[in-house]
């Protein structure tokens, strides 16, 4: 075999990287956008944050910094769906659950209310509360740390919250078990897509 120079030396193995411990964070809001829902399906809000206390402060960029893919992608996210009005039990469920967001936002906010302008919650803290979310892409099954749910940053700071059991797969891959201790491992590249949070 031909032994390869400078480029061999200079490049950076992967690695499975850092692992995010579950529990309870301070958040920053970073950025975020708007998506229209298609086929019926609710708009969302994307949130991308990063830790702002904390041993894990900056963990978010970090992770985005070292990763030298091409197609690299945040990894602090958060989905929240926005209600539809419509009426029905299922937007009722999703109303009830956006204003706890949004109450979370405003009482770990002095100053803050929320205007309907999901732009001014850019730069904003909340409290995160992260567990386990099994996951199977292209022939790996495992599980990756998940933003759960925001809350009110006092919670996190007192303490004050329980992380939820892991979140499994609703149509288990055929041989897997439940536990969560089998592979745990940040998102595979690609994945993202595949997992919806």
């Amino acid at each position: 075999m031909r032994r390869l120079g400078k480029s061999y030396e200079e490049a950076q193995a992967y690695t499975d990287g850092e692992k995010l411990p579950v529990g309870g964070y301070v958040l920053k809001i970073e950025n975020l956008r708007y998506e229209e829902g298609a086929n019926g399906n609710s708009d969302v809000i994307v949130f991308q944050f990063d830790i702002v206390e904390g041993t894990y402060a900056g963990f978010f960029r970090k992770n985005y910094e070292e990763n030298t893919q091409e197609d690299r992608k945040w990894k602090g996210t958060y989905r929240l769906y926005v209600p539809k009005d419509d009426g029905s039990e299922r937007d009722g469920w999703t109303v009830r659950k956006f204003k706890t967001v949004m109450n979370a936002f405003e009482d770990s906010n002095s100053g803050y209310h929320w205007n309907w302008d999901e732009n001014t919650l850019k730069g904003k803290v909340i409290g995160g509360i992260f567990n386990e979310k099994e996951y199977e892409f292209n022939g790996r099954h495992g599980f990756f740390t998940n933003c759960y749910g925001f809350c009110n940053v006092e919670k996190i700071r007192s303490g004050n919250y329980k992380v939820p059991e892991p979140t499994l797969l609703k149509n288990r891959p055929a041989g897997t078990t439940s536990s969560a201790n089998e592979e745990f491992i940040n998102v595979p590249e690609g994945a993202e897509e595949a997992i919806p949070f």
